[in-house]
């Protein structure tokens, strides 16, 4: 790496102006105690930058930051780590934090991170791929960093981020009621990327996809057949929520056996971009063959990225659920025997709760099919209360000693804030 050149991108990423948010996104970072490394991870755009740089310009010392996603840094490897370091101390002096935003970018880099932390430096990293991340943090860092998943804006951060109050007294009253639900259909469909909150053009979302699909995709992985990949993307998109074999997206794409089509999957989940939901079973072997479902980051892009149709807005209801229960840091699963569970959740290798989520439980057929679903799910799993999420609906349904639940997402979505 040309010493003048990385003089010019450290400079040139300080005068960078960063429009630093005052929304509380994982106040728990300024709270954690102890010399731990601070690993940001989560999609692209979501707002990892500007968190690292919210703590960076809320520290005294800040100088020590570089991007690697920088295209003039396309030469820089682990060694040039020293000399960046040397750049540091030459320019600014010495000082004790380090800032690494989209690190995984180098290979190797996590030895460069150890020495530092083994000489009682503070270190805040971000990434946008789980599985590098993880097998580097995991080979080399173990018991050394604390790992914050950041995902596109929740609902709560969505009203944040239009100044929109949601105290309790407001959900009381008709007209307060009816502002929160408002926003909520238009957070269903506009998302959580803050980018495209700002200025509502799709073609942010589309630049978005092109830039994981070829960077983290197919650029990291060498693939050549990009049609292959494209044609899985608009296949799951389409069929969002709704359960997949790997033999089956063999076929309609077109690849000769159902592990390259798990391998594709995988290189799709490491940047974030969608999330594999397995059937729950205390035999993992069969975890691992059973249907999956797939669930995306967001809806927006979701919704870009297939081919929609008219009763499409239960199983966009539903992906949010899902992407808020990952926010919650749940592990989730499904439930299926002789009825079915949208989501069985997991803390501690305990099922916790179960979950269905319906647009409406007007229709008969499908109020008994939902409660038949989660009335299974919990007899399986020892379970006495649970929750159905609807668009709008609000009961309570008490059966022998079990007791259902019936709520809005959004009154959900709102519930443990207020």
């Amino acid at each position: 790496m040309d010493r003048k050149l990385l003089t010019e991108i450290i400079f040139d990423q300080k005068n960078l102006s960063w429009d630093i948010s005052n929304l509380p996104r994982l106040e728990n970072l300024h709270k954690i105690k102890g010399d731990y490394i601070e690993v940001l991870t989560g999609i692209r755009r979501c707002g990892k930058s500007t968190v690292l740089n919210e703590i960076r310009f809320g520290s005294l010392e800040n100088d020590y930051y570089m991007n690697f996603d920088d295209d003039r840094l396309l030469h820089f490897r682990v060694g040039d780590f020293q000399m960046l370091y040397e750049l540091f101390v030459e320019l600014f002096g010495e000082q004790n934090t380090f800032y690494f935003d989209e690190i995984q970018n180098i290979e190797g880099w996590e030895r460069f991170v150890r020495r530092l932390h083994d000489y009682k430096k503070k270190i805040y990293i971000s990434g946008s791929n789980a599985t590098m991340l993880s097998s580097e943090l995991g080979t080399r860092l173990t018991g050394r960093y604390v790992s914050h998943e950041l995902f596109p804006f929740s609902f709560v951060e969505y009203l944040n981020f239009k100044n929109i109050s949601f105290e309790k007294e407001k959900l009381f009253s008709t007209i307060g009621k009816a502002e929160i639900k408002k926003h909520f259909f238009e957070y269903l469909e506009k998302g959580g990327f803050p980018e495209y909150l700002k200025n509502g053009n799709k073609d942010y979302l589309k630049f978005l996809f092109e830039s994981i699909l070829y960077r983290d995709v197919l650029v990291r992985h060498k693939l050549v057949n990009e049609k292959e990949m494209r044609e899985l993307v608009f296949y799951l998109a389409s069929n969002i929520a709704k359960l997949v074999s790997y033999n089956n997206l063999a076929k309609l794409i077109g690849v000769q056996n159902a592990s390259t089509v798990k391998k594709y999957i995988q290189y799709l989940e490491d940047p974030y971009l969608i999330f594999q939901v397995s059937k729950y079973d205390h035999s993992v072997k069969k975890q691992i063959f059973n249907p999956k479902k797939i669930y995306f980051i967001d809806n927006a892009l979701a919704s870009l990225l297939g081919f929609r149709f008219s009763e499409d807005k239960g199983r966009f209801l539903e992906n949010l659920v899902f992407v808020e229960l990952k926010r919650r840091g749940f592990e989730l699963f499904y439930h299926k025997e002789t009825k079915e569970c949208d989501f069985l959740l997991k803390e501690k290798n305990k099922i916790v709760s179960a979950i269905q989520v319906s647009i409406s439980l007007n229709d008969q057929a499908t109020r008994k099919r939902e409660i038949a679903g989660l009335l299974e799910a919990m007899k399986v799993n020892g379970l006495r209360s649970s929750l159905i999420l609807t668009e709008d609906e609000e009961e309570q349904i008490t059966i022998g000693i079990i007791t259902i639940e019936v709520l809005p997402v959004w009154k959900w979505l709102l519930r443990d804030t207020m």
